[in-house]
């Protein structure tokens, strides 16, 4: 059973929504169509949740597994067919996660029209920081993120650059499954993508409220 901390707590995690091509950017650095219509959604397994302090393995079926660093939303309550408007009053955390994807695996599933499941729901697929009370940013309506690794930034984000922002994606989520406590929402990657080594030593930051902190196993 896969849980989140918050506030020196524990959370049994629910269902694990993922947004893919919400930042024009990211889209254009993998040559995708820039989505308008909808916010495209995908899922992982809760298996695939890995917290500060884990190990993180890559698989070994892959040689080209890549980083890419979202807000995490953490679901209070359960919830169906919110409004934009009261959206964000069901979520009870910010965090910061990655969104592993095994690109080589992901290319030849396109190719083939098949899912992406065995590309982004691996064990360690979905690495998760800690989650800051949403009573701690009450008001916030903005965020920024980066994701350095070795030291380098390879990632930064903001939320203003999002194709469809945080209360619309709440929305539309309770309005096509519903949404249920326990739920996390990875709400998209910006550019900057990149390729994963052994031995990498990754830091995430959210708007100095959280670092996170994961290592590559060797």
């Amino acid at each position: 059973m896969a849980t989140v901390r918050m506030a020196g707590g524990e959370i049994t995690v629910g269902n694990v929504f993922c947004i893919g091509r919400n930042y024009a950017a990211h889209a254009a650095e993998l040559g995708n169509a820039v989505e308008t219509e909808e916010p495209m959604v995908f899922l992982k397994p809760t298996s695939s949740v890995l917290k500060v302090g884990e190990p993180l393995r890559l698989p070994a079926w892959s040689q080209d597994v890549h980083h890419e660093a979202e807000l995490v939303l953490l679901i209070g309550r359960d919830v169906r067919d919110i409004a934009p408007e009261r959206a964000l009053s069901v979520v009870a955390g910010y965090g910061i996660g990655l969104d592993l994807t095994a690109r080589d695996v992901q290319a030849l599933a396109k190719q083939k029209g098949h899912p992406w499941t065995k590309s982004k729901g691996f064990p360690g697929a979905a690495c998760i920081s800690d989650f800051v009370p949403a009573d701690d940013v009450a008001g916030a309506s903005r965020f920024s993120f980066a994701l350095t690794v070795n030291g380098t930034v390879r990632q930064s984000g903001d939320t203003d650059l999002m194709l469809f922002p945080l209360p619309v994606l709440v929305s539309y989520l309770s309005r096509q499954y519903g949404l249920s406590a326990g739920d996390m929402i990875y709400t998209g990657t910006p550019a900057g993508v990149g390729p994963l080594q052994a031995g990498d030593c990754l830091l995430l930051t959210l708007d100095g409220l959280i670092e996170a902190r994961f290592k590559v196993a060797e």
